[in-house]
Formats: C-alpha cells, structure tokens, sequence
C-alpha cells in the first residue's frame, strides 16, 4: 500500500478516463508543423494574460506585449473612461509600429495624452480613434472614423488583464470557470511590490509547464540546495503533493511545504534567520484581510500541513500561492517550436521597514536559483527529443499536470485541423 496521499479511488489519474494512462507522445514538443497549428488554434484563440491593472493605474498608462507566437503587438492602455483597452501596435497609414523606443522589439510602458506615429505623426487618443492625420488634405476621401487602432478583446479577472485575438470567443469569465471563482477574493490588490524575472529558454514552452507542474523531482534536483539530512530522507521517501484537480483546460496541484518559521535551527541557513525569509517568502504573515481564512479554492484539502498551490490556467499562465502571504505567476511565451520566453513575477505586500524589505529580496533571490534548477535540464531535454530515438514516455500518478497539458494541447490541434480539412 502506497504511503503517499491519494484520493479514494487510489488514483489521482484514473479519476479522469479521458486521459488514459499509458505513454504521452512529445511528438507535439519538436514537430514544426504542431508548433504553427498550436499558434493558430490555441494562442490565436484563447484568453492570455498580459499583466494587472497595476501597469495602469491611471488615465493614459499604457505598456505593449510582444506576442510572437501571435505574430503581432499590442498596446494595453486606460482610457479617459477609466475602462483598460487593447489595440495592436500599428499604424493605420502604413502599418508601422506605433509605440516602441529605440528598439521595435522591446516592450515600453508609460503615460501619455495620445499616441503619435514616429514616421508621418499621425495620431491616436487612448481610446483609439484617429484624431489628426498630417496633411490631411493630400489624401482622397479619407475619413478618420474608419482609421483608428484595431482593438483587441480585453477583459479583467480579479485585477489580471487578459486579452483575446477571437472576437468570437467566450466571455473570459466562462472561459476560467469553476477554478477562477474559487480564487476569488484573495487580496491580489493589496500585493502591490513585484519583483520580475526574464529569460529566454531554449525549449519548447510546454516543457517548463511540465517542469513546474509536478513536484516528483523536488527531492533529487533540489537536493543540493536543501538541508543535507531532510534531503536525504526525502529522497529516500519520495514526494507526493497532496491534492489534484482538473476542471479542463485548466488545472491546479497542492502541496505541502512553505511552514517557517521552522522549530529546529538547524533546517534553516544563518541569512534566513536573520532576516526571517526563504524560499517560501517572508516568515511573518501579512495582517491584511483575504489571508484568513483563505479563498475556498486555495488548499482545497483543507490540510493542515499546506504550503503552496499552483493553478495552471491554460494555455500559458500559472498562478501559485504560498502560505506564508504571497503569490507569484508564471508566464511562457512561444517563440519557436523549441524557443520560448519565460516570465516570472514575484508579488508581495509593499514592506514597512528595511528587514521586511531584505526579507522579500531573499525570497526572490532564493526563488530564482530554484527556478534555475528547474530550467537547467530543459534544453538537453529539447536536444533529446529532437534526436526522435524514442517518442512516447511513461508518466506517472503524480504527472497527471503534464498529461492533462499535453492531452489539451492535443485535442485544441485536431480540433482545428479537421475545420481546417472540411
């Protein structure tokens, strides 16, 4: 009998029949030809988020999102109205884009009265419309109204913006369903002190998802950065998180861990106790309201010994909660079948004093060696893959995460290829 924790059934994976249980194809991880259907049928189609009202706190803040995997960038502003708007970033005159600094392909942000064409001036206000065309009268028959920014689907989620290139497409709301509302709630505004992670990583975007969404190799490839007698005997244990669940195409994972302070000294380096912090953040709670109780959504096992949940909204965004009082989010921008960019973003309430401020630092910096880690293996995995000596892999009860990603990204591609072959 396994002394790991599992739901009743004995399987956490066998709960959901759709998903099968014998080897996943990563096929779709190297296939160019997968890569350019997932950005038409999936990144093309689907709710992304792009960051939080915080990027736009008032009238005229604005920032731009690269998105590659789209072919296009947009401009994310607040209005006059207070309402946050979306337009691609280009000119109606001659499709140059419309808001960049010295480089096209580097995101800005910041606040203006109205947009301005760098190459003939002409001009937008924040809520799109043309409002001055240079020379105006050389041109025939040209009405402005017919000539303003091309607007994007934009919709909030609990101060997160989302957009969405399918003007057809579900209302966001529906679209995040039953694991969104169970979030609800959580004093997202009140962590207002972000610390921002970029890298570009050689990998299929899937591959990062799959290594942040399963905790089977905690005890071996971050073994060297724990205690040496905890690791030991976790490893020789094993890992089990506490809880999955899927509510399809998205899903989440709950483990144990996060409880500092810790009772024996021993478990902890000297900086940490100095200033109260880890890798699971700041020791010291945050008296702010949304923390107690919890969300019904967060540790939805109700297990006394919780320390972090990980919602993967698909197909890109991952939101984790950490029981000290802080939350992170994860983002994976495709680039190319085996390039994507990985975006990680550290939320905290705003520090009142130096120590709090060190302490956050630390779990940042903390975070960020783990991240490493965990990204360190992804490229020779890439490398592997590509090779094709062996296409189908074993995974087990604790990888239901990655079978369900792979399986979502999979029926998403039929989807569209059979519209495609009618």
């Amino acid at each position: 009998m396994s002394h790991f924790a599992k739901p009743d059934q004995g399987s956490w994976t066998e709960q959901y029949p759709e998903l099968g249980t014998g080897p996943v194809d990563y096929t779709d991880s190297i296939d160019p030809d997968y890569y350019a259907d997932e950005r038409a049928a999936i990144f093309k189609r689907t709710w992304l988020n792009v960051g939080r009202v915080e990027l736009v706190p008032r009238t005229g803040s604005y920032f731009t999102k690269e998105l590659a995997v789209a072919d296009t960038s947009l401009i994310i502003v607040r209005g006059r109205d207070k309402r946050v708007r979306a337009f691609h970033n280009l000119c109606r005159h001659r499709g140059n884009k419309l808001v960049w600094n010295d480089f096209p392909g580097e995101e800005v942000k910041g606040t203006c009265r109205q947009f301005t064409c760098k190459y003939h001036a002409w001009r937008y206000g924040l809520d799109g419309a043309l409002t001055f065309v240079q020379q105006e009268s050389e041109f025939f028959d040209l009405d402005k109204a017919d000539y303003g920014l091309k607007e994007v689907r934009c919709e909030t989620w609990e101060g997160f913006v989302f957009v969405n290139l399918d003007p057809d497409a579900a209302p966001l709301a529906d679209y995040l369903g039953k694991m969104a509302e169970g979030l609800e709630g959580y004093p997202f505004h009140e962590m207002t002190e972000v610390y921002t992670y970029k890298a570009e990583v050689g990998s299929n975007w899937k591959l990062f998802i799959d290594a942040f969404a399963e905790f089977y190799h905690a005890p071996v490839l971050h073994q060297k950065q724990a205690v040496k007698d905890e690791a030991d005997k976790l490893l020789g244990y094993g890992f089990e998180a506490l809880h999955y669940e899927l509510h399809s195409p998205h899903a989440m994972i709950s483990s144990w861990g996060g409880m500092a302070p810790p009772k024996d000294p021993s478990m902890v380096k000297p900086i940490e106790r100095a200033v109260r912090s880890g890798l699971f953040g700041p020791w010291d709670r945050p008296d702010i309201e949304g923390l107690d109780p919890l969300p019904a959504g967060i540790n939805p096992a109700r297990h006394r010994a919780w320390g972090t949940d990980s919602f993967e909204f698909f197909p890109n965004f991952t939101l984790l909660f950490w029981a000290p009082g802080w939350y992170l989010t994860y983002h994976y921008w495709p680039t190319a079948v085996d390039r994507h960019v990985f975006e990680a973003n550290l939320y905290f309430v705003p520090p009142k004093n130096a120590r709090e401020r060190l302490a956050q630092e630390l779990a940042a910096v903390t975070f960020k060696e783990y991240a490493l880690q965990d990204a360190n293996t992804l490229e020779a995995t890439q490398t592997m893959l590509k090779s094709r000596a062996v296409t189908e892999f074993p995974l087990n009860d604790q990888e239901i995460l990655l079978r369900h990603l792979h399986k979502v990204v999979g029926d998403h591609v039929k989807e569209y290829r059979d519209a495609a072959a009618r």
